[in-house]
């Protein structure tokens, strides 16, 4: 028996006869039992990555540039005409650069050995890796370090952020650290050449704050803060955002984190930064402080999932920027929609929700001006959005 491969859904999987396949290509024959491909698509091409079929990381490897970036802008205009809002995708952001500055690993103990890595494809099992070639050159020997952790600490999830100063390790152990076991651990972070290293929350030691460059800033960064997964992501995405604004005197930035994109826009106008996560707040506020060569920047913690900034409290902007969570900021657009704020952008990693925000502002009077999809999760179904809208 095989069937065909009729197109791939936006998971990156491919569908056919109301089945889904992994690894596959549209209009490829397979072997529906086995999955194996008997007659390949032209667009197939060999993926790099040793551990790329079993693992459940990325799904595209096998496909050529050209139609994976096609199928990825076509994941934005889809969502949008769900919504009946129809406009063209601009050109895709390769923004894959050195690779990816993030990676969550996890760490068993499995048959008298440690081993440490991602879960296999629509599985939990776990897939013992000597290295992922997606990830920057600092975190190549992550895998190496994650076993070295686990062996201490036992079964856990380890999470690095490669700073610009050096690796910064956040971990859930699935069992309690005893207080004698603390002196121990601290030697791991010069053992190991840490920046830092947080367990279950608590800071077990730092070498030095791990600490990355944000326009004229330099700053702190929270143990487990967001960041963008790449280096070029965060500045392809802040690039739109501030060649969006066009000439502003006063901006919003509404879930802005540590400011990648606060830090950059008050080069040129004043900003009011807001986010609920303190630590983040706190360090955006410390950058300020000691930045010079920026424009009057206020950081403040407010959850504006619950507590949205009102119709009357958005007067004072000329534009308000938004990059909430996957769920997107329906409570906050709401409120965006009954103003009269004349400029906003919206930055997303949901087309879904993003979709949602838009068609909301669409119904209060705005106009969608650009579109742009970022791709810094390459090899993945998964895409940054930004959209700039305008009464």
């Amino acid at each position: 028996m095989q069937i065909t491969i009729e197109h791939l859904n936006w998971r990156g999987e491919g569908v056919g006869d109301g089945q889904t396949f992994r690894n596959v290509l549209a209009g490829e024959t397979i072997d529906p039992a086995t999955g194996n491909i008997i007659q390949a698509s032209i667009e197939r091409i060999e993926p790099f990555c040793k551990y790329y079929v079993r693992c459940g990381g990325c799904q595209l490897q096998h496909w050529q540039q050209t139609s994976y970036q096609d199928w990825k802008k076509n994941l934005v205009a889809v969502a949008l005409l769900k919504r009946s809002i129809e406009f063209p995708v601009a050109e895709i952001i390769d923004a894959h650069g050195a690779g990816r500055r993030r990676v969550s690993l996890h760490v068993r103990r499995k048959e008298g050995s440690v081993v440490a890595g991602f879960m296999a494809a629509r599985s939990h099992d776990l897939i013992d890796i000597d290295q992922c070639p997606i990830l920057v050159p600092a975190l190549q020997n992550s895998t190496d370090v994650a076993r070295k952790l686990g062996a201490k600490l036992g079964d856990c999830e380890v999470s690095f952020t490669a700073a610009d100063n050096g690796l910064d390790v956040s971990i859930k152990a699935e069992r309690k650290i005893a207080d004698e076991q603390m002196p121990r651990l601290a030697g791991l972070v010069t053992e190991l050449h840490l920046t830092r290293l947080t367990i279950n929350g608590n800071m077990v030691a730092m070498r030095i704050m791990p600490v990355v460059s944000i326009g004229k800033a330099l700053v702190q960064v929270p143990p487990g803060s967001f960041l963008q997964a790449t280096k070029a992501g965060e500045e392809a995405l802040a690039t739109l955002v501030v060649n969006s604004l066009g000439k502003v005197k006063s901006v919003a930035d509404l879930f802005c984190g540590i400011g990648p994109f606060a830090l950059r826009i008050a080069e040129k106008a004043k900003v009011t930064a807001i986010d609920n996560d303190k630590p983040a707040i706190a360090s955006l506020a410390q950058a300020v402080r000691l930045t010079t060569g920026i424009k009057p920047l206020k950081a403040e913690v407010r959850d504006l999932m619950r507590e949205p900034l009102v119709a009357s409290e958005l007067k004072e902007f000329d534009a308000v920027v938004f990059d909430p969570p996957r769920a997107g900021a329906e409570a906050q657009v709401k409120q965006l929609a009954k103003s009269n704020v004349k400029t906003v952008v919206a930055v997303s990693c949901d087309p879904a929700s993003f979709a949602r925000d838009a068609e909301i502002l669409v119904g209060g009077g705005y106009k969608m001006k650009s579109l742009t999809a970022v791709d810094q999760f390459k090899w993945t179904s998964h895409v940054e959005i930004v959209g700039s809208f305008s009464r």
